[in-house]
């Protein structure tokens, strides 16, 4: 009968070390499957941080290439605002070589109609206090 306790403890132990050794297996099957979702997550963020990188930096070329069309833009209007302004000089000029007594009615009447408007407005704000 001596056999008989130790050959069920012997199974016991089998059995005990076989289940150890499957949650060993479970435990490393386990690990596997984390590290494997860990890695493959990393390399979404990774993924989703570059196409974000990207995005950000072609909206930073837009943004530099539309700054740059406006400053373009601001130096042709003032460049042709240049233009305008010397060509009316230079007309206005030679009108008043040409025409010399009518370019001083002219600025009398301009002077004149400029003052009765300024009267105007004077005198209605005065009525309004």
């Amino acid at each position: 009968m001596s056999n008989s306790p130790t050959k069920s403890a012997d199974k016991v132990t089998a059995t005990v070390e076989s289940a150890a050794q499957s949650a060993e297996q479970a435990v490393r099957s386990s690990q596997r499957v984390v590290s494997h979702a860990l890695e493959g997550a990393a390399e979404g963020v990774d993924r989703a941080g570059d196409q974000a990188s990207s995005a950000i930096n072609r909206l930073a070329t837009d943004a530099d290439r539309l700054a740059h069309r406006g400053l373009d833009a601001v130096r042709e209007g003032t460049q042709q605002l240049r233009e305008q302004t010397r060509h009316a000089r230079e007309t206005t000029v030679g009108y008043i070589k040409d025409e010399p007594v009518k370019s001083v009615l002219i600025a009398a009447a301009i002077g004149a109609t400029l003052m009765a408007l300024v009267t105007l407005v004077r005198n209605s704000r005065g009525s309004r206090d």
